[in-house]
């Protein structure tokens, strides 16, 4: 038995689910709102497989996704996030950097992190800080202000994990002063990020104690888990780029949003068409 979930938009299209249905055996239909249904099947899924669904939900724009065994909504305990590129339109790093014209250089290694590509996330981060050094520090307020946005269904998501008890956890490879005001302005449980060392109003192209990366993530949301009693089953964890792998791995659900190929490769639900706010109605 495998159980696949469908989310679109507006309203799922009945024609998607006839077709799934000629080349699966469809035991039962669950539509949990009109744009959120869940199948079982018969049968279990090979990589094949996924993917032959997934394509299909792509002509539908539908995002199908595969629920694993062991996620049970009602016992999600903990929502943990990634802040750039996830809960927020953008890379605050290359926005800062945009501040002194070398966006196009930090960007660069920015995507290749995030592809996998620079395998060790310290040394790029590392690397792209250093390219801040002078950075006045009222470019980072420039960038909260006028740039970074909330992506779509992020408040809702966070009001509903709220509304059911859920600790909201945002674990980041940005920076504290972005992560402490979307903590300010959606009230979350609690944020994990790194510091930029600012003297004399700007930049010095340093980060001030151990780099928040892949695995730190993982730590930290593992230790919530625990400090609730439970396992990381009880976690839902959402990223884009190769450093939300740890955390996501192991997950009772992992979403990757809007998110580089190999993370939706390795993810549970891959959200494309769909807001944040989608996986509220699994719970």
């Amino acid at each position: 038995m495998m159980h696949i979930a469908l989310f679109h938009q507006d309203a799922i299209d009945d024609q998607l689910i006839r077709e799934i249905e000629k080349s699966h055996t469809i035991v039962s239909v669950e539509k949990k709102t009109p744009r959120t249904a869940v199948l079982e099947l018969k049968e279990t899924l090979n990589v094949e497989h996924r993917a032959h669904l997934r394509n299909l939900g792509v002509l539908h724009q539908t995002d199908v996704g595969f629920l694993p065994k062991h996620f049970k909504g009602s016992d999600i305990k903990v929502l943990a996030m990634d802040m750039d590129s996830t809960l927020i339109n953008i890379e605050c790093i290359d926005e800062i950097a945009d501040a002194v014209g070398k966006k196009k250089e930090v960007s660069e290694i920015t995507e290749a992190a995030m592809r996998g590509e620079i395998k060790d996330f310290s040394e790029s981060l590392r690397r792209r800080v250093a390219l801040l050094k002078g950075v006045p520090a009222s470019a980072l307020d420039e960038v909260f202000t006028q740039r970074l946005r909330l992506n779509p269904g992020a408040k809702e998501l966070i009001a509903g994990a709220h509304a059911k008890g859920i600790h909201t956890l945002l674990v980041s490879g940005g920076f504290t002063f972005f992560t402490h005001k979307l903590q300010a302005q959606l009230n979350l449980s609690e944020t994990h990020a790194n510091q930029l060392e600012i003297i004399d109003g700007f930049l010095t192209g340093q980060v001030l104690g151990k780099i928040v990366d892949g695995a730190a993530k993982a730590a930290y949301v593992e230790a919530r888990c625990l400090a609730l009693g439970a396992n990381k089953h009880a976690a839902i964890t959402m990223g884009d780029g190769s450093n939300d792998l740890p955390m996501m791995h192991g997950a009772g659900l992992s979403i990757a949003y809007r998110a580089k190929p190999i993370v939706k490769e390795k993810a549970d639900l891959a959200f494309d068409h769909v807001g944040l706010n989608a996986c509220l109605d699994l719970l």
